[in-house]
């Protein structure tokens, strides 16, 4: 079970005709065995939980994303706003919660998500 407020993913970016080219990549180069889902996979195996995520490209964050787990996703996004943070994809749903993705003010995008 994720931790309220703490990372809890890093997502790496690949277009949608990469995904299977990049899963490959990871499980020749460190071994890594993938959780299937769909246009997302995802491993425990990299010592913290990652995924390959090839959404559409509206979607696509250009790097590394990480990912936050939080309880409340309204109130975290309140707070975000509130503390300077610019929503850059507002919140959508996804196979096993919802999630919104944000910049800093130094321009880092990153992801909250919840169940």
């Amino acid at each position: 079970m994720p931790t309220h407020n703490q990372i809890d993913l890093i997502e790496f970016p690949a277009a949608t005709a990469e995904l299977a080219a990049t899963r490959s990549f990871y499980e020749r180069a460190f071994d890594w065995a993938f959780t299937d889902y769909g246009q997302y996979v995802d491993t425990a195996d990299s010592g913290t939980v990652a995924g390959i995520n090839a959404v559409p490209d509206e979607l696509q964050q250009k790097m590394p994303l990480t990912v936050i787990y939080v309880d409340d996703l309204d109130a975290a996004k309140a707070r975000v706003t509130d503390a300077g943070g610019v929503i850059l994809h507002d919140t959508y749903a996804f196979p096993g919660g919802r999630r919104f993705h944000f910049t800093d003010p130094a321009g880092n995008e990153l992801a909250v998500w919840s169940e």
